[in-house]
């Protein structure tokens, strides 16, 4: 039996396949729509699952920039009293580069004060030991630049400070 009274050829289709295509596309589409809720209950569950990671990578990554700009407050507070002790240090090696300075000049000004007393009193011994063959060494001297020996004189003759 057809459904139309008019012969079309193919496209006139019998009653019996038109039933039973009717109910293949209704089971079909059940099944489908089943289906397709379960996918959408899927796609759902998997769009939140989404969300709530995004939503703790964004908590993740605000603490995360909390503490790098935590560490970069320690840092610069470490680069501060770095160069704060670095200052302080230059400062006291430059004093006890000052007071070394001082010491060996004090030091210096000592031993040349001594080495001036020790010449002085060697100068004063020499002087002394020589003031006795003073007479003598003058006679002789004289002797030989007039080619004649010459007496020595008395050691009490006036004697000329003008040796130095």
């Amino acid at each position: 039996m057809e459904l139309l009274p008019v012969r079309i050829g193919p496209l006139n289709p019998f009653i019996p396949d038109l039933v039973v295509g009717l109910v293949l596309f209704g089971l079909c589409h059940v099944a489908l729509v089943r289906l397709l809720r379960r996918a959408r209950a899927v796609l759902e569950q998997r769009e939140e699952m989404t969300q709530r990671a995004a939503d703790r990578a964004e908590e993740v990554r605000a603490r995360a920039e909390e503490k790098r700009d935590e560490a970069r407050a320690v840092l610069a507070e470490a680069r501060h009293e770095a160069a704060r002790i670095r200052h302080r240090a230059e400062r006291e090696g430059a004093a006890l580069i000052a007071a070394a300075r001082a010491d060996g000049v004090r030091e210096r000004d000592g031993m040349l004060a001594q080495a001036a007393a020790r010449i002085e009193s060697e100068r004063a011994a020499a002087e002394a030991e020589l003031r006795v063959y003073v007479s003598e060494l003058a006679s002789e001297l004289a002797g030989r630049l007039v080619g004649e020996p010459i007496a020595p004189t008395s050691p009490t003759a006036p004697s000329t400070d003008n040796i130095r």
